[in-house]
């Protein structure tokens, strides 16, 4: 029986795998600013060169994301960045994070994701959102963009774009037997109407997509307050809902070079939708479990502090915040479903719950920059970004991070930033948004990746669409920054 050969080692992965210490050793040793803190000592230095190491790291994807994230639970400790106390409680700083409320949270979103692929549940509401859009090339190309982007606001966005291209295969497939051709235009724009859709739609929920949770982590841990459900939605769907139509705009100005008449599509969609048949009793338990939960995600800020009180009895005085009320929930609805049979044990399975670590050494990577002092450093160092109008802050770390997820995973790329920028919660906000927005390349997002293999979408193409949506991105966010979201999350 023949075996899969191992995935080759490239060369970028094998100078980050030697650069990584290296480039630790380098800002570790040689003599900085970071070694003339008041008070601090060595520990500065240590945690950039600890960051400098995972940042390679992570660029380069040197090895497994989740190895790296690994790396502040053995360095932190040895290289004494919490300061002077036992090694035992050094290595509870640095394994706190992982424990955080919000990587509760993504995990019990996941599994309520993962419920809904068990059971199909996703799928038809993908369907019948495109159904309910129409059917002509215009608006089947739209339908695809908002379908994909509604499921992937909460399911992941890898998730979303795996199921979303069969159903667009089908689609062109139809199209083409309509027309008696090969539409090589309109069928590389539907594909890429599904990674684009996957990607802007991760933007809208807390749980779309691992960037948002790392956002609200590091906001509590730098800026001590919480970023609830509702709140971060009110900051980041507005973008979902401004952006949906541009990408679509310009993924028409490729689609329509093939001239088509009203196709078939239709045809596709009703029978996707009669082959599932009606709703089954496992989409009606998980439908009705994640509505509950939305409600109560929703209506957090109303329902918390009625159970407040008997959560700090309980527990000996705990104090729930809302981290804590939105990972409870999350994780209840996982249970109930566990429990009740609509979540089987093989769905889990095929959750990634590799993105936990990754989630998790962000928070403790941000942990140990906070507490050695590196982060005041940094915030002096980017003073002169302070001192910019809004309007060019904002644009200045939107194309930076949007250039930075070109070549580097999202959460990668907003574990980076967010403990780089000044704690601003709007730019840190805007960073998060616009890691999600490039749409130029196959390694920006893995949607990106996916879609080149339905055999209509070529590099030059994702290019040419891409590069014009990752420079619109940067104009919409920097706007977009200091109007909105500078007054939703002042």
């Amino acid at each position: 029986m023949s075996q899969r050969a191992a995935p080759r080692t490239t060369t970028g992965q094998w100078v980050g795998r030697i650069g990584g210490p290296i480039l630790a050793a380098l800002v570790y040793f040689i003599p900085s600013g970071l070694h003339s803190i008041p008070g601090m000592g060595h520990r500065p230095a240590a945690a950039a060169a600890v960051a400098a190491w995972m940042a390679l790291w992570w660029f380069t994807e040197a090895v497994p994301m989740g190895w790296t994230a690994l790396l502040p639970l053995v360095l932190f400790p040895a290289l004494g960045v919490f300061g002077d106390e036992s090694v035992v409680m050094s290595v509870g700083h640095s394994a706190l994070p992982f424990v955080d409320p919000y990587i509760f949270l993504f995990m019990g979103g996941m599994a309520l994701g993962a419920g809904l692929e068990q059971w199909g549940l996703h799928r038809r509401i993908a369907l019948l959102i495109m159904h309910a859009v129409g059917t002509g090339p215009r608006r089947l190309l739209f339908g695809m963009l908002a379908a994909t982007a509604a499921v992937s606001l909460w399911i992941s966005n890898t998730a979303t774009a795996v199921m979303m291209v069969p159903i667009g295969m089908a689609l062109v497939a139809q199209l083409e037997a309509a027309e008696g051709r090969r539409l090589e235009h309109f069928g590389a724009a539907l594909m890429l109407a599904v990674a684009y859709g996957s990607n802007i739609g991760g933007i809208g929920t807390k749980i779309g997509s691992p960037t948002n949770s790392v956002f609200a982590g590091v906001v509590s841990r730098r800026l001590g307050n919480d970023v609830g459900f509702v709140e971060y939605m009110i900051a980041a769907l507005p973008f979902v809902l401004i952006f949906l139509p541009i990408a679509w705009a310009v993924l028409w100005r490729w689609a329509r070079k093939d001239a088509m008449g009203p196709g078939q599509g239709g045809e596709v969609i009703a029978s996707e939708l009669s082959r599932l048949g009606p709703l089954s009793g496992g989409e009606r338990a998980v439908g009705g479990v994640f509505l509950v939960a939305a409600v109560l995600w929703i209506f957090g800020d109303l329902l918390r502090p009625l159970l407040a009180p008997f959560v700090a009895l309980a527990f000996n005085g705990f104090k729930l915040a809302g981290k804590h009320y939105e990972a409870g929930v999350a994780i209840a609805g996982a249970l109930v479903l566990l429990l009740a049979g609509r979540l089987s044990v093989a769905a889990l399975r095929r959750v990634p719950w590799d993105t936990l670590l990754l989630l998790g050494g962000g928070f403790a990577l941000a942990a140990g920059i906070e507490a050695s002092g590196l982060s005041a450093w940094l915030i002096a160092r980017l003073s002169g970004l302070e001192g910019l109008p809004a309007l060019a802050q904002h644009g200045v770390v939107a194309t930076v991070t949007i250039m930075l997820s070109a070549i580097a995973s999202n959460t990668a790329t907003v574990n980076v930033m967010l403990n780089v920028l000044p704690a601003s919660r709007p730019l840190m906000a805007i960073s998060t948004f616009a890691a999600s927005c490039d749409f130029a390349l196959p390694a920006g997002t893995p949607p990106n990746a996916i879609v080149f293999g339905s055999g209509y979408v070529r590099l030059p193409v994702m290019m040419k669409a891409g590069v014009l949506l990752d420079v619109l991105a940067a104009l919409v966010l920097t706007i977009y920054g200091v109007t909105w979201v500078t007054w939703v999350l002042p």
